[in-house]
């Protein structure tokens, strides 16, 4: 069970999109997977944007399809709001958002661009490795290894001080979601052996 400090604005922002989750979280984890992300975007049209991944990673589009219609049968019901709009449900993608405190720690030693809402030390933005969390005395920590004067120093940042975090897209990263996805069972090297025998075939 995720603490109440996890369910911070990074995965739902404002006021109307915590609502929203407060309707959409039980509803996706009844179905065994997680709100990764909650976004309801101002246009002509609002669209409700709701990440959502399997625990152990490697959703796939029908497991948003499925959602989606769930989803839409119970907000249809709830009706929390007034004005039209677009479902749109997706997968968090390799280069996810890092939302929740235990996304810093299961992503660990890859690379992440983070963000915090005010000035600490002169700035906002932080690129580096992970290093995990730690409790800190004012409250959890995110660990970052970062370039300091073209020296590695690990910092800490304080979970609630994000405003918005990611990973970034590295070969390592790729490799690390393939292998996960693996041993999930939602890859087949057969698949991937097909490629590249077809790749070889037309090199000849």
């Amino acid at each position: 069970m995720e603490s109440s400090a996890e369910h911070n604005d990074l995965v739902a922002r404002t006021a109307i999109d915590r609502r929203l989750a407060g309707i959409v979280r039980p509803v996706i984890e009844s179905m065994g997977y997680e709100l990764v992300r909650l976004r309801l975007m101002a246009g002509k049209t609002r669209t409700l944007q709701i990440m959502a991944d399997r625990p152990e990673g490697g959703i796939e589009v029908s497991d948003c399809a499925e959602i989606s219609t769930t989803l839409s049968a119970v907000l249809d019901v709830e009706d929390p709001l007034e004005d039209a709009y677009v479902l749109e449900v997706s997968s968090p993608g390799i280069d996810r958002p890092l939302t929740r405190l235990k996304d810093f720690d299961a992503w660990e030693g890859h690379e992440a661009k983070l963000e915090t809402g005010e000035m600490i030390d002169g700035r906002r933005r932080f690129k580096g490795i992970l290093m995990g969390t730690e409790k800190g005395s004012e409250g959890d920590e995110v660990l970052i290894e970062i370039e300091d004067q073209g020296k590695p120093v690990t910092i800490g940042l304080r979970f609630d001080w994000l405003s918005d975090a990611k990973l970034v897209l590295t070969d390592e990263l790729i490799a690390e979601t393939l292998r996960t996805r693996k041993n999930a069972g939602t890859i087949n090297d057969a698949d991937f052996d097909e490629i590249q025998t077809d790749t070889a075939s037309q090199e000849e």
